[in-house]
């Protein structure tokens, strides 16, 4: 085949390919270029949608390619063919990047919805989580041993030491912010991961992950107030105490379906049952990861400021609380039916 007839006959699909990728990357060589190179109207040729059918059409553009080097048409075709390889190749095999709208349709619909979805296990991790913590806050004050059965001597004294009223830096002995803000990270984020992976032990893991949670920090606020330390320690945690205790309820819920998943996995196959179920726990488990990292950058940089008075922090607190229960209650709704 001559190449003015090669020419006729596929021009049209690669100035359409090329004007579809133009959108995509904005590298064309220009649409007075290519008139110039293949003389025919261009509007008769509008770009199809590609999107699902690009692969199929780069195919047959490297194969264009191929046949125009063995037939050794001209250095301008072969040139342009090259280019549209070129571009198409880019197209086709670039990462995917993390767009800034799906991230925050992730904050707004997506995680809250998928944390209702699972409402049940989510409602006994926080019964399991707050039940024991509350009555520890509760029964110390009135029977200071239980706080000397939880915790040995040394460790009653660090808690003291931590948050002794004379301590300017509430909450640590040591370190600057920025290297108190990495603790903090990895101290959450292992506890978030052990509340969730334990739940592969049929749920019974994440179950005593929360309640021994649950006695540990209720202990430590039961037995500060006792002693007369509660200010600064109440001080301290308000801050971040809701993104951070919520993560903890959170991943619980999501380790518990995870396991029942196993048990109870209704018409499906365990197989296809654990998929389902490991499939939200890695999306719960994002947004757990987002809820830590908000939690150690307020514990780092706000809630370890003593000249702020309990006032403002008691404040800034309980409106962080409003604030996510309010989004985990409310936003998205509506959206249910689009979130897989």
């Amino acid at each position: 085949m001559k190449q003015v007839d090669f020419e006729k006959r596929l021009s049209a699909e690669w100035l359409a390919i090329d004007q579809w990728m133009d959108g995509k990357i904005g590298k064309s060589r220009g649409i007075s270029t290519l008139v110039r190179v293949f003389p025919i109207q261009l509007e008769q040729h509008a770009a199809p949608l590609l999107d699902r059918d690009f692969p199929a059409a780069f195919r047959r553009v490297c194969q264009h390619l191929a046949i125009a080097k063995a037939r050794m048409y001209s250095h301008t075709l072969i040139e342009f063919l090259q280019d549209l390889v070129h571009r198409g190749h880019s197209i086709l095999y670039r990462p995917k990047s993390i767009r800034i709208s799906r991230f925050l349709r992730f904050v707004a619909i997506d995680f809250p919805v998928l944390v209702r979805k699972h409402w049940i296990y989510m409602t006994a991790s926080a019964a399991l989580f707050f039940l024991p913590l509350l009555a520890m806050i509760v029964l110390i004050p009135h029977y200071p041993q239980i706080a000397q059965a939880v915790f040995d001597g040394a460790q009653l004294s660090e808690f003291e030491s931590m948050y002794d009223p004379k301590n300017e830096a509430l909450g640590r002995e040591s370190g600057s912010d920025l290297q108190m803000f990495g603790y903090y990270i990895y101290n959450n984020i292992s506890i978030g991961f052990r509340t969730f992976a334990s739940g592969l032990f049929a749920g019974i893991g994440s179950m005593l992950v929360l309640l021994f949670n649950g006695v540990v920090i209720g202990g430590v606020a039961g037995h500060l107030t006792h002693i007369g330390y509660g200010e600064p320690f109440w001080r301290f945690v308000v801050g971040h105490s809701g993104p951070e205790l919520m993560a903890i309820v959170i991943a619980g819920g999501a380790g518990m379906q995870l396991g029942f998943s196993l048990l109870i996995p209704g018409r499906k196959t365990r197989r296809r049952a654990l998929a389902d179920a490991g499939r939200d726990g890695a999306v719960l488990c994002f947004g757990v990861f987002l809820l830590l990292m908000v939690a150690a950058f307020i514990e780092a940089f706000w809630s370890s400021k003593s000249m702020l008075p309990m006032e403002v922090k008691l404040v800034f607190g309980l409106g962080l609380w409003s604030l996510i229960l309010a989004w985990l209650s409310f936003s998205g709704r509506g959206r249910e039916r689009y979130v897989e």
